[in-house]
């Protein structure tokens, strides 16, 4: 945990650090970057009109290689979280069935409201995929449709039986330059193996995530210039509908708290109050970990052990808000696109964002990298994923304070429903070990 967040401090120093015009972009928070570019794609849109579907095939290159690091990411997150977690295996069922619990909840409850409320079908436009989704349709092969092709959509993709060699080129210098800042680091456990894998795909993520304020702006260039303004009605619908569920699984959290610990819902959220507010404004459970455990033990007062569990080892695992999201986009894109996710279909969205959501805690922008897992897994567009994040920003923090939430309500559990004194029961375990 320590070296992923040295890791993150350095990219963040380096960009500040970088002079001119592109430092001071590069130095802004990604949601300020993102609403300019929403900005600037608004007007470019309504300038260009039609011709506005220029900027359909530059968006296409960042989902695709978003696509690519997507996989071989979580796949490296989840194995690195499950080796560095330290959970003592009394508590492994008891926690693992709490965790699995609200996040089954948490999509429950998503897919509920988005079946009811069906934000999608709010407005009578029809909101199109861009253009460059349709790219592969076309019989004739220009020299740019030759070279997105050769983009890698995944990291084993090009080394198949036809190897794609511009895209093994690609890949290769990609991990080539990311390695360069670990280079130097020792290689003598599995545990250092997987960490410097999680850590090299972490900074070609860095460099994808750059670019996502241009994918944005390219996106909502080519959705205004084609069909105006009306496609972001529905994406206000959307907003609203999310919201709501995120205050149902809010309600989830409290009755469960209620009724399964000694803590009183409204003293847990007045004590909670600093690690809500900084989940809010920093947009990272893990930022937030330390001031959600010191909450729960100085402010709450729950037992030493009850904290770390939940607000330490939990939050790698428990992603509720971020599930909720996922599931709810899934059947979001499906309405808006006229496509019918039948039951079968909504399982796997279930099973999928449960799986995705495991290794997501440590993952800058998490929300965006396991949404194109879920979308491919029910074969829905991830054009789509663009439109998303105009109002992704704001969401993202919201789900975030959930997520948090969702730690704090595990240790509430955890600690029982008889209270007892923390630093006492701390006490007597130094005592005992000693």
């Amino acid at each position: 945990m320590e070296s992923k967040a040295n890791s993150l401090r350095t990219d963040t120093e380096e960009n500040k650090g970088a002079g001119g015009w592109f430092g001071y972009w590069s130095s802004l928070p990604l949601y300020v970057r993102i609403v300019v570019g929403m900005g600037v794609g608004f007007f470019l849109g309504w300038l260009l009109g039609e011709n506005a579907a220029i900027f359909s095939r530059p968006a296409q290159i960042i989902l695709q290689l978003l696509g690519a690091v997507a996989p071989p990411l979580i796949l490296i997150a989840v194995v690195h979280v499950s080796i560095n977690s330290d959970i003592p295996r009394s508590a492994i069922l008891k926690l693992a069935s709490l965790l699995l619990l609200n996040t089954v909840i948490a999509i429950t409850i998503g897919l509920t409201v988005a079946n009811i409320l069906r934000p999608g079908t709010w407005s009578e436009s029809t909101v199109l995929p861009a253009e460059g989704s349709e790219i592969a349709k076309e019989s004739r092969v220009d020299p740019l449709t030759q070279l997105l092709g050769s983009v890698p959509r995944s990291f084993i993709g090009p080394l198949g039986d036809t190897p794609n060699v511009i895209g093994v080129i690609i890949i290769a210098i990609a991990v080539g330059v990311a390695l360069r800042r670990v280079a130097d680091s020792p290689i003598t456990t599995a545990r250092e193996a997987v960490d410097i894998a999680y850590r090299t795909l972490l900074v070609i993520l860095h460099w994808i995530i750059e670019l996502v304020p241009l994918g944005v702006l390219c996106v909502v260039a080519n959705t205004v210039g084609r069909e105006g303004f009306q496609a972001f009605v529905k994406l206000g619908a959307f907003v609203v509908a999310v919201l709501l569920a995120l205050i149902l699984q809010t309600c989830w959290y409290l009755l469960r708290v209620k009724y399964f610990s000694w803590v009183r819902p409204l003293d847990l959220l007045r004590g909670m109050r600093d690690a809500l507010v900084m989940a809010f404004s920093t947009d990272s459970s893990t930022a937030t970990m330390p001031v959600t455990y010191a909450c729960l033990r100085e402010k709450v007062g729950v037992r030493e052990r009850s904290a770390s569990l939940g607000a330490l080892v939990g939050a790698n695992f428990n992603n509720d808000g971020t599930a909720l999201y996922e599931a709810m986009a899934a059947l979001f894109v499906a309405q808006i696109s006229g496509v019918e996710l039948d039951l079968m279909s909504q399982l796997t969205v279930v099973f999928t964002s449960i799986l995705a959501s495991v290794g997501a805690a440590g993952i800058p922008e998490a929300g965006i990298v396991t949404m194109t897992l879920v979308f491919t897994a029910v074969g829905l567009d991830v054009h789509y994923i663009p439109l998303l994040l105009t109002v992704d920003w704001f969401l993202d923090r919201c789900r975030t304070v959930i997520n948090v939430l969702g730690d704090v309500n595990v240790s509430c559990i955890l600690d029982g429903r008889t209270r007892g004194d923390g630093l006492l029961q701390t006490e007597k375990i130094l005592n005992a070990e000693g």
